[in-house]
């Protein structure tokens, strides 16, 4: 797929998720303001968290899909991942602001605060944002694995956190309404366990951001096909010195490998162009791919 056709989708997925956390953002703040739920009220914060991490996409994909020039020999690609961690944080913020919210409530129904119940505008809301936001997951982290952006993924789980909350406050309002005012408390119990989970979703996002930013390699077994492919390939021997790192939505690999010395200059060249091709199509088009070719001399071939 071409870079440009690339970028096009990432936008227009994107745009489509943004396009369901304004209309959500809208109806959750209206719901809970005519429920009196305050459980749905920070499930609205939530969705503008999701509606910022929208707007970040855009505008860092749009930066990272320019070509390599002069002050990026390698292009754009860590804007992307870049992004991707601070979609990270966001949720980290998003879920931490979860669980804060939640025990201030526990605490104070523990204290012997009476908390209100909520209407059944909320529960509507809550039901309607859980069934969107798992659509808008799924469809833009098939997307993401399809186009090898982390970006989308990152994004898509944000979709999914935000079903996940709206899955607390789901539990929390239909406890309160159909269990009495004795059993509001459902709704900060609820909110602390999804903000947990997200709070372990979003550290494992970044966890994948801060490797692909401090050049961290690839996967042992990914490596493996590398050395692999090379192998397949007779007269090429002892591939070593293998460096891997991911650069947005492309990787990098540099190896070292050793052939007859006796080669004529233009063979060694045209084994080394097919090693490069293999690898582009394996791993994609955009791979940057650097050979570095070594003579086998003579007190190694006996």
């Amino acid at each position: 797929m071409k870079m440009i056709s690339r970028e096009k989708e990432i936008y227009r997925v994107t745009l489509v998720g943004s396009a369901g956390n304004v209309a959500l953002l809208a109806f959750k703040f209206v719901a809970g303001i005519l429920g009196h739920s305050s459980a749905m009220m920070a499930d609205a914060v939530h969705s503008l968290s999701d509606f910022l991490t929208d707007i970040v996409v855009l505008v860092f994909v749009g930066i990272s899909a320019k070509p390599q020039d002069t002050s990026h020999d390698y292009g754009h690609g860590k804007f992307e991942t870049f992004a991707s961690f601070l979609i990270a944080l966001a949720l980290v913020g998003a879920a931490t602001g979860i669980v804060v919210s939640g025990g201030v409530k526990l605490l104070a129904w523990w204290g012997g605060d009476e908390l209100e119940a909520p209407g059944w505008i909320a529960l509507w809301a809550a039901l309607l944002s859980i069934a969107v936001k798992e659509l808008l997951y799924q469809y833009t982290v098939r997307k993401g694995r399809k186009l090898n952006s982390q970006v989308m993924i990152a994004n898509a789980w944000h979709h999914r956190s935000d079903a996940l909350s709206s899955i607390g406050a789901a539990i929390g309002i239909g406890g309160a309404i159909w269990l009495g005012r004795r059993w509001t408390v459902l709704d900060p119990l609820a909110s602390i366990v999804v903000g947990l989970m997200l709070v372990r979703v979003a550290l494992q996002l970044m966890k994948v951001s801060v490797g692909e930013l401090t050049e961290c390699s690839l996967p042992a077994e990914t490596e493996q096909e590398i050395v692999d492919i090379i192998g397949e390939f007779p007269d090429v021997q002892e591939p070593h010195n293998l460096r891997t790192r991911r650069i947005g939505s492309r990787i990098a690999i540099e190896v070292h490998v050793r052939m007859d010395g006796n080669q004529p200059l233009l063979a060694v060249h045209e084994r080394a162009s097919a090693i490069e091709r293999k690898l582009k199509e394996h791993f994609g088009e955009r791979t940057h791919v650097t050979i570095h070719m070594e003579p086998i001399k003579k007190q190694d071939t006996l």
